[in-house]
């Protein structure tokens, strides 16, 4: 491995970081270890610092506790910004524990997590969303700014592989079908602004991981935003899941992942694609092979064909969780550490192999 520690630049970077669900949050919870005020020189190991950290989150989803508040309310979906103001926050494991704190029982109150009663609340003393985002980040001391990918009340519908039209992104995730084309309404959903002076001043873009269709395209869906990422002189960057998700990515690989994205944006403009190199061990494959996932297949020789560069990683991480047990997870710092390594990358093999004991 190279040592970059003698590189002449190290000024610290601009970053962007895009998706939704927990997905994002695991890339940003690496990523904010790097964030560094102006005074400060590069990171131990020769990596450079983050100078400013940005996240464009999805807003669309319509089931749950946002779901309700949105319904109800008449306010975005709060749920995937709650999740990154939660990753991006100085006293991450207090914070988790308060905003994710979901109430159970009471009328009215019952399922609701308080992470999202707090920024509903906060967006009827500012008359904004994105203004009780900023608020709320401002008194959580969060290491980064979370910007909303769109400004509208944007609902997701999907097209299926037997012709049918599936509305909202619960009944989307529900379904049983494929999906062949994800759309939004309204079509011409507004970008905020500030997000787009984001992706015009990063030195590196990031999307993924997370869910294909109701995380990741439905940031591309709002056209400035995908204009903007291909206009971009930055480094741009996928990071793919690790398992394939049912009603969502069952039997796609690394590359149709891409080719998903690009679809839906209409644009094609990634430099790499962070893919998992790490096998699955024979507990956790079983468990997700019950729900006929599977890990997501390295294809490769398919990736370059599309001009992006595959980053070939330790990305896998076995871990247990309350609600589900053994579960698949990003290897956050391991990821974060790639990604700004990608930075001071010479481009010049096909494949780049990255992570611990490489």
């Amino acid at each position: 491995m190279q040592d970059y520690s003698s590189s002449a630049d190290l000024r610290p970077v601009r970053v962007v970081a895009m998706g939704g669900g927990t997905g994002l949050s695991t890339v940003l919870h690496g990523l904010k270890q790097y964030v560094v005020s102006g005074a400060e020189g590069p990171m131990d190991g020769g990596l450079p610092g983050i100078a400013d950290l940005s996240s464009i989150v999805t807003v669309s989803d319509d089931g749950g506790s946002s779901g309700r508040l949105r319904k109800e309310l008449n306010v975005p979906a709060p749920g995937d910004v709650r999740n990154c103001i939660v990753a991006l926050s100085e006293d991450e494991a207090l914070l988790s524990r308060l905003f994710q704190y979901r109430f159970p029982a009471g009328e009215g109150l019952g399922g609701h997590n308080f992470g999202n009663l707090f920024l509903s609340a906060m967006t009827a003393i500012t008359g904004d969303f994105n203004q009780a985002v900023k608020h709320s980040s401002a008194i959580l001391a969060t290491r980064g700014h979370i910007y909303p990918a769109t400004t509208s009340n944007a609902q997701l519908y999907a097209i299926m592989d037997n012709g049918s039209v599936v509305r909202g992104e619960t009944n989307i995730t529900a379904s049983q079908r494929r999906i062949v084309e994800l759309r939004m309404a309204p079509a011409n959903a507004k970008a905020l602004p500030l997000a787009l002076e984001a992706i015009e001043n990063a030195d590196l873009i990031t999307v993924g991981p997370g869910s294909l269709f109701t995380s990741l395209v439905p940031n591309l869906l709002v056209r400035d935003v995908s204009r903007a990422i291909a206009s971009s002189r930055a480094v741009k960057v996928f990071v793919c899941n690790l398992m394939t998700q049912a009603n969502e990515s069952l039997g796609l690989t690394a590359s149709d992942h891409v080719r998903a994205l690009y679809k839906h944006a209409r644009h094609q403009f990634f430099d790499y694609a962070l893919v998992n190199r790490t096998p699955a061990s024979p507990a956790l494959a079983l468990k997700y092979a019950e729900k006929r996932q599977s890990q997501i297949e390295a294809d490769v020789d398919q990736i370059e064909t599309l001009g992006v560069k595959p980053v070939l990683g330790k990305y896998l991480l076995e871990a247990v969780n309350d609600k589900e047990g053994l579960v698949a997870r990003h290897d956050t710092h391991q990821v974060a550490h790639d990604l700004l390594r990608l930075m001071m990358e010479s481009r010049e093999s096909p494949v780049i192999a990255l992570g611990r004991n490489s």
